[in-house]
């Protein structure tokens, strides 16, 4: 992200977290709730390089944003009841909804403890590919590739390049150059770019994977969890857009499969998998509808307001920001109205855009 625009997100942040102007906001706004997005959870500040730390909360923020939904009466619920109240006429509390993606292992030691403590109803949404490590973290693969050497060699299909990568700076430049090379090609050349760096410098993507992520002996523990709904987030966590349209209907298909197989919970909510607008689109919407889930969650950022009971295959999600834990910008994450804004004012968002945008967004890794 451009130091520009990280400044103009960071005022924005600071005067929406002015004494009693989010709350305000939110007391004569018509949004009925939200829905969090998190990813990692882990107690340790990450380090100078780490592109990828805007995912990552510490368990002490996630303490204090239970805790202040409750000082707020926010009710937090699953996203069965969230279902139930838009669809209902009746005049209720404002509710929040918790949801984990990619089944980090950090979820189960440092998550959990915390969601238990405080009874708070969660989802979590599984790739089964990735807890059988046959899928790859591929963001943070490339992060941690790129951190390991001080230089880099690879081919984006124009022959050898080379890049210095000693320094920050050059860090992050090479990162964001191969991210979005990433994020732009097709899955197979995605693919391929990643596994020749992994191999050219002796990163074994499979441990890597298996580090990160929960197996389902471990995964069990949330299946069992009574707090816990197992959501479903495609076979290989492929952005959906890219697959032609038979290929995406079964990367969808076999995660409903694979989970009721091995969890014996046929799962009734689904998460897209990256999950913006470069992700996810009208023909991924339909699918989903088609195959009979409950929900789907995007990371579009917004809040939830009646007209979305009419499309739930395309639910808008605010990121807890691993950049933003500071107590005074939870009433600004609990503010749905703001993040609607973020998106042009539109409380159902179901278009797509074809082409990358001109900087990362705010609401997470860029989308």
């Amino acid at each position: 992200m451009s130091n520009l625009k990280y400044r103009i997100i960071r005022l924005a942040m600071e005067i929406f977290a002015l004494p009693g102007v989010a709350r305000s906001i939110r007391s004569f706004s018509s949004c009925r709730g939200v829905i969090f997005t998190m990813h990692r959870v882990l107690p340790d500040a990450p380090a100078a390089f780490s592109p990828n730390s805007i995912l990552q909360i510490t368990p002490q923020f996630l303490e204090r944003v239970i805790l202040t939904c409750r000082e707020r009466n926010v009710d937090i619920v699953d996203l069965d009841e969230a279902l139930r109240r838009l669809k209902s006429c009746d005049k209720e509390n404002q509710f929040a909804v918790f949801t984990l993606d990619d089944g980090y292992k950090d979820n189960l030691q440092f998550a959990l403890p915390i969601l238990r403590k405080y009874g708070c109803p969660f989802t979590l949404f599984i790739a089964p590919n990735l807890i059988d490590a046959k899928a790859e973290i591929w963001w943070q693969a490339l992060e941690d590739i790129v951190r390991e050497n001080d230089s880099l060699e690879f081919d984006l299909g124009q022959g050898p390049e080379y890049r210095e990568t000693s320094t920050l700076h050059s860090k992050t430049q090479t990162f964001d150059e191969l991210y979005w090379f990433m994020r732009e090609k097709p899955e197979i050349d995605r693919l391929k770019l990643l596994h020749a760096l992994a191999k050219r410098y002796s990163f074994d993507l499979y441990a890597h994977c298996r580090d990160l992520i929960m197996d389902w002996e471990e995964l069990r523990t949330f299946v069992d969890e009574p707090l816990c709904t197992i959501g479903a987030h495609t076979m290989n966590h492929y952005e959906l857009n890219k697959l032609p349209a038979d290929e995406m209907r079964e990367e969808i298909g076999k995660s409903i499969n694979s989970l009721a197989e091995k969890t014996g919970i046929e799962p009734t909510h689904f998460s897209y998998p990256i999950g913006g607008r470069l992700s996810a689109g009208p023909r991924e919407f339909a699918a989903v509808k088609d195959l009979g889930f409950a929900s789907a969650v995007t990371t579009r950022p917004g809040g939830l307001y009646k007209e979305n009971a009419e499309h739930t295959e395309a639910l808008p999600r605010v990121s807890l920001n691993g950049h933003y834990q500071k107590s005074r910008f939870i009433d600004v994450f609990l503010t749905g109205a703001i993040f609607t804004s973020h998106s042009g004012g539109k409380k159902v968002n179901l278009d797509q855009v074809a082409i990358r945008p001109a900087v990362p967004t705010s609401n997470g890794l860029p989308k």
